[in-house]
Parts: C-alpha cells; sequence; structure tokens
C-alpha cells in the first residue's frame, strides 16, 4: 500500500464512527450503497487539454487520466490528477473522447464532478467542480464532506 493509500484511508477512518456502530455508517450519504453511477466528466476544454498534454508528452493510448483523492490539504481532502495505467479497481467514464479512470473507493468523492480547464486571464488550469463537497478550500483543490 502506497503512502497516498495509507492517508485516504485514515480519512476515510476518521469519518467512520470508531465505536463500531452502525449508525454512523448506515446514515453517511456516501456509503457505496448510495452510489449515483453519475460520472466524473470533463468539459470540452479540458478535454482539449488532456489530449494535448498525451500528445505533447508522446503518451500511448493505454494511458488514462487518473483522477483521485488523497488525505490533506486546507479542508481535509484534495483532488490528485494525473496520467496513468488502468488497473482493475478502476472504473472508466469517457468524456469528449478521454477516457477517465477513477479507483472505486475514491467514487463516494468524486462522482458527478466536472472538471473544466479555464484559460483566460483571471483563472488557468484544471478547476473541480464536486457536487460531494460540503466545503471548498480557496486554493481550488481542497474539500470536504
Amino acid at each position: 500500500m502506497s503512502m497516498q493509500d495509507e492517508n485516504l484511508d485514515d480519512v476515510i477512518a476518521s469519518l467512520i464512527d470508531e465505536d463500531g456502530e452502525d449508525t454512523a455508517v448506515s446514515e453517511n450519504p456516501f456509503e457505496k450503497e448510495h452510489l449515483t453511477g453519475e460520472p466524473v466528466s470533463l468539459t470540452e476544454r479540458a478535454a482539449r487539454q488532456v489530449q494535448k498534454i498525451k500528445s505533447e508528452e508522446g503518451m500511448s493510448d493505454d494511458i488514462y487520466l487518473r483522477v483521485a483523492v488523497d488525505g490533506g490539504g486546507c479542508s481535509g481532502l484534495s483532488y490528485k490528477l494525473g496520467l496513468d495505467h488502468r488497473t482493475d479497481e478502476d472504473k472508466v467514464f469517457e468524456s469528449f473522447g478521454v477516457e477517465i479512470i477513477v479507483a472505486e473507493k475514491h467514487l463516494m468523492y468524486l462522482e458527478g464532478m466536472q472538471i473544466d480547464y479555464p484559460d483566460g486571464l483571471d483563472a488557468r488550469g484544471f478547476t473541480f467542480d464536486n457536487p460531494n463537497a460540503t466545503e471548498n478550500c480557496g486554493c481550488g483543490t481542497s474539500f470536504a464532506i
């Protein structure tokens, strides 16, 4: 298990009642049984940027855009984007021709999220619109559930 997985596991464990009572777990609206099935998606601008990066780096078609969460950041959890190989534990979503992979254990935090890539004077870089977040930090990459 990587250090990143250990951090995420610690955050997930902290969200679950440590007394072992089922009440905290069953009342959690983000448990697997409450997953909506909505995909993680990109705007057309974000998809073009991902394709541009893959092209400039000469990456093959078996490299996907990985969207993940990690423990830490200003609000407790932070978004992670990267280009990676697919594993058996990943769910795959397609948006504007870009295949996005998300580890199943991260879906409860990311379902329905849209990633954009504004390219203007006041904003540049990937941004995250996550309907699951109850708090967002001013940095734009940290959130809380």
